[in-house]
């Protein structure tokens, strides 16, 4: 039997789960892997940043879904005989933490990426071809 507080409750969790996502894609900025060589040169925290964010992906497009079906079956009545949305809510909750998991994985991992990047290129700015100097010369 279809229950209005169940219909409210998924279409929430709908809303959520794609505000969530790009809520952390936003903050996470932009993680560019676009080959396996830069895969392999990456550093660490990049390639933890890129990896959460494709299974975040993944688990958006299997959880997404899911809650949609379960909250779609309990808009209406069922009247007709068909597949059950038995576990559709209870399958799609679990996925929403996994994905919230994987996010908070993504945006550690990207803002840990984008400060070691910016430690090194002040590092090689301040070593390049001409050093800032560290006294003053004397006076001629």
């Amino acid at each position: 039997e279809p229950s209005f507080q169940a219909y409210r409750l998924g279409l929430t969790a709908c809303i959520l789960l794609a505000l969530a996502h790009a809520f952390a894609n936003v903050l996470g900025g932009c993680v560019c892997i676009r080959s396996r060589e830069d895969w392999e040169r990456s550093s660490s925290n990049r390639q933890i940043a890129g990896g959460a964010l494709i299974l975040s992906w993944i688990i958006l497009f299997i959880a997404f879904p899911l809650l949609v079906l379960g909250t779609v079956s309990n808009s209406r009545s069922r009247q007709s005989c068909g597949f059950s949305h038995k576990h559709l809510f209870i399958i799609g909750g679990i996925l929403c933490f996994v994905h919230g998991l994987f996010l908070v994985a993504y945006y550690v991992g990207s803002t840990a990426a984008s400060a070691e990047e910016d430690r090194i290129y002040k590092q090689q700015r301040a070593s390049g071809p001409y050093p800032l100097p560290t006294s003053m010369p004397p006076h001629i």
